[in-house]
Formats: C-alpha cells, sequence, structure tokens
C-alpha cells in the first residue's frame, strides 16, 4: 500500500481516537457547546488557529498563488486583519453578554437582541452557506488524497468525512479542542519543516523571482490576476462574525483569554498567511502545466520532498482541512439543535434530548457536506459562497448591532433581506461585481445602508450602547 496512504489512513485513527476518548468525558448541553466556558487564552489560540487554516488556507490559498502571485496573501490575510477586530473589540463584549445570560450560540444572541425571526432567517441562511463550506474543506482532501495516492477524489472526501463525524459527534466542542491541540502540533511541524526545504529546492526566493518575474502582476502584492486586497470585503467581516468561531470566544474563561487567545490567532495568520502562497508560486515553477491548481500544494509536496518529510507535511494539509471542517460541523450541529429544535419544536427539552439530538445534526450535517463535496469541484469556489453569505447577513445584526441600540429587529431583517438580496443579483450579473466593488461589498453597503434607512424612518436612536 502507498506510502502516504497508509501514513494519513494511520493519523486519521489517532485523531478519532482521541476524539472518542475525549468525548467520554462530555455528559451536558454546556460541555458541548462551549466546552464548559472553561478555555483560557492557550486553548483559545490553538482551536481558532487550527479552525482558520483550513482548506481555503492551504490548498485553497496555494491554488490562488500558483495563478495569481504575490497578491494571493490577502485571502488569508484578511482572516488575519478580521481576527484582530474580533480579539479587541468584538469578542469581549460578546463574550461578556454570552456569559451573563447563558448564551450557547450565535443564534441565541441573536434572539436576545432583537427576537426570533431573525434567529430564524440567519439559521435557515447559514445552513445552506455552511455546508457549501464543509463540502469545500472534504473536496480538498479528495485533492491531497488524489494527488499522493491515486485515490479517487470522491473517496478521499467520503474518507475526509467519516474521520470529522466521527471525532465531533462524539463530544463536540470539547472534543474539538483537544484534536485541535494534536492538529496544531501536526500542521506547524508538516510547514515549517517543508517550507525552507521547498523554497530551497527552486534556488530560492531570488531565483523564483527571476523564474516567474515576467508574468503580469505576479508579484503585485496588492492586485494580480483574481486576487487582492478586496477580499478584505469578503473575508474580513466573516472572520469577525462566524459562528463557529464566536461559540469559541463564547468558551473563553474570561475577556483576557479572548483578547490573548484571538489575537495570537491573528498574528499567527498573518505570518502563516505567505507561506501557502510561496509554495503555490514554487508548484508553478515546479509543475507549471497543471490543469487544476487546485493540486498544485500537494503535488508539489509529492514531488519536492522526501517521502517520510512529504508524509508529514501531507497530514498537516488533512489537520487543517479536518480542523475547519469540524468547526463547520459545529455551526451546523448548534444551529440545528438550539436555534431549531430547542427553539421551536421542544422549548422544554431535556439536557439529554439536546446533546442526543446535536449528535444526530452533526451526522446529517456531516453526511449532508459529504455528498456535496463529492458532486463538487471548486474549492475556492465553494468557499466565496460562504464568506459572502456570512459577511452579508451577520455583519449588521452582530457588529453594527453591539454598539448601535438603534438597530433592532426591522433593521436587522433589512440589513440581512438588503444584502443577500444585492449579492445574489451581482453573482447572477457578473461575478466580478460593478464600478470596481465585488459582490460582497456590493451586499455589506446594501447591508448598512438599509439598516440605517429604516432606523432613521422609524426614529430609532443611531449611538447607543446595548
Amino acid at each position: 500500500m502507498n506510502l502516504f496512504l497508509v501514513f494519513l489512513l494511520a493519523y486519521a485513527v489517532l485523531l478519532m481516537w482521541v476524539g472518542l476518548k475525549v468525548g467520554r468525558r462530555v455528559g451536558t448541553p454546556n460541555e458541548f457547546f462551549v466546552a464548559g466556558r472553561c478555555l483560557g487564552p492557550g486553548l483559545i489560540f490553538t482551536t481558532l488557529l487550527v479552525a482558520n487554516i483550513g482548506a481555503g488556507s492551504t490548498v485553497g490559498a496555494a491554488s490562488l498563488g500558483y495563478r495569481d502571485g504575490l497578491s494571493a496573501w490577502w485571502w488569508v490575510g484578511s482572516a488575519g486583519l478580521g481576527s484582530l477586530v474580533l480579539a479587541f473589540w468584538v469578542g469581549p463584549r460578546l463574550r461578556r453578554i454570552a456569559a451573563d445570560h447563558g448564551l450557547h450560540t450565535v443564534g441565541d444572541f441573536l434572539e436576545y437582541r432583537y427576537g426570533r425571526p431573525v434567529r430564524v432567517t440567519v439559521a435557515v441562511l447559514l445552513w445552506f452557506g455552511t455546508l457549501a463550506i464543509l463540502a469545500a474543506q472534504l473536496l480538498a482532501m479528495g485533492f491531497v488524497l488524489n494527488a499522493v495516492t491515486g485515490l479517487d477524489p470522491r473517496l478521499g472526501s467520503i474518507i475526509g468525512g467519516i474521520v470529522v463525524t466521527v471525532y465531533f459527534t462524539a463530544g463536540g466542542l470539547l472534543t474539538s479542542v483537544w484534536v485541535n491541540a494534536v492538529q496544531l502540533v501536526v500542521l506547524l511541524l508538516g510547514f515549517l519543516c517543508a517550507f525552507p526545504i521547498i523554497l530551497a529546492s527552486v534556488g530560492g526566493a531570488s531565483a523564483l523571482f527571476e523564474a516567474t518575474q515576467e508574468l503580469e502582476n505576479y508579484w503585485n502584492p496588492w492586485h494580480g490576476g483574481g486576487s487582492g486586497w478586496f477580499y478584505l470585503a469578503m473575508l474580513g467581516p466573516s472572520f469577525i462574525v462566524s459562528p463557529g468561531i464566536l461559540q469559541r470566544v463564547y468558551a473563553a474563561h474570561d475577556d483576557r483569554a479572548v483578547r490573548i487567545g484571538v489575537a495570537w490567532n491573528g498574528f499567527a495568520l498573518l505570518l502563516f498567511a505567505v507561506i501557502p502562497v510561496l509554495l503555490g508560486m514554487a508548484a508553478r515553477v515546479v509543475v507549471p502545466d497543471l490543469d487544476n491548481p487546485a493540486l498544485a500544494l500537494p503535488a508539489l509536496l509529492v514531488q519536492s520532498l522526501p517521502p517520510l518529510l512529504g508524509a508529514l507535511a501531507l497530514a498537516a494539509i488533512f489537520s487543517a482541512e479536518i480542523s475547519s471542517a469540524d468547526a463547520i460541523l459545529f455551526m451546523l450541529a448548534t444551529s440545528l439543535s438550539k436555534d431549531l429544535y430547542v427553539r421551536f419544536v421542544r422549548p422544554q427539552a431535556s439536557a439529554t434530548s439536546i446533546l442526543r439530538v446535536a449528535r444526530v445534526a452533526a451526522v446529517l450535517g456531516g453526511s449532508s457536506g459529504t455528498a456535496i463535496a463529492v458532486f463538487s469541484s471548486s474549492i475556492v469556489g465553494a468557499l466565496s459562497v460562504f464568506y459572502t453569505l456570512l459577511a452579508v447577513s451577520l455583519f449588521v445584526p452582530l457588529v453594527v448591532g453591539l454598539y448601535v441600540r438603534g438597530i433592532r429587529m426591522p433593521e436587522a431583517l433589512a440589513s440581512i433581506g438588503a444584502g443577500v438580496t444585492v449579492v445574489v443579483a451581482a453573482q447572477l450579473m457578473t461575478s466580478e461585481g460593478f464600478w470596481g466593488l465585488t459582490p460582497a461589498m456590493l451586499g455589506l453597503g446594501a447591508a448598512l445602508v438599509a439598516a440605517f434607512v429604516v432606523m432613521v424612518s422609524t426614529g430609532g436612536k443611531v449611538v447607543e450602547d446595548v
């Protein structure tokens, strides 16, 4: 059997074993949804970093680097900048509200702040968008396994789906936190060991520059090809309002843990952002004729590294994809169990019943995401759908509404409706947007305008603390 496949399968079994072992300690919804609100800065940092370094930050960013060059840095760099806003302004305030009122999910906050209709609207929207990003993580796993073992990518996606569903279903967030710690060690070892060796194999940074400098805008840090600073409008807000991230913030022990842990995560993302991009650019030299840029990173690792180090680097990619997949599965499970089942089906459900429904929701979400991955082909495309939907639907209710008391239920619903409508219309007419503005920028602008028009027309107050 192929060495790489054996190594990855053994690693997958290890992750499931850790998850099942920790999951035996999880017996209450509080432990499943917010890990008992006991996480310090270190665990907040590790669980956020590995959740944020996923398929988009590795395979996706490398494919953009392969295609567009240095400007692909903004794909992960925007996530780092958004994380810093979360660390110092939004996160601590939301954590305090969640702890004071016993909130477990973003849906809990939306209902507390605006009422039931906003909660339902966002829950339904995010279910569709979240399945798209889960599929993207599993699709990347399929690409990796296909590139290094020849395994059918659909089968690779199924293997990834089984692994993440098994260990997450065992214990929810508490399981994910400890599995994430294992994944972070493998991820950092793999990338830190592989990066200098691969860079040296193409003659260093200067040789890489010489080999690719004739490509138009390939070394332009602001804009090149389809990548550039405009990713900030789509990705920055998403990493402030993502339910999978915010529910990890809810699990923090105190505000200090949020500020330190989330900020470390943000700075680490800013530093990490250039690594997959340069690896993708190096792949342009090593394998210049790839039909599918998504194969750039796994193909580079196989061709440029000794077998054992290549296996470690591939395990690092697998770690990144699995960790992001469990964050997405977490969003699906909490949304269905808390936002829909407890709120509308059985408000008096027991703790045991809620936990059972959450686990069933995780299995359903994992199965659905795997099915979508089997029939999908574009990682970055699937991620773009999710991030754009997330930004335009949640930015006003969560961020603006946190500081502007005049944003109430009518304003929140108007912002969601206007933002999503404009994004969908822009995507149908042209995926590149209008007047130099991307669909994400247009959607955010429409959401803000709609909220403030409704607020002014109904006599809402513009500035007042929540």
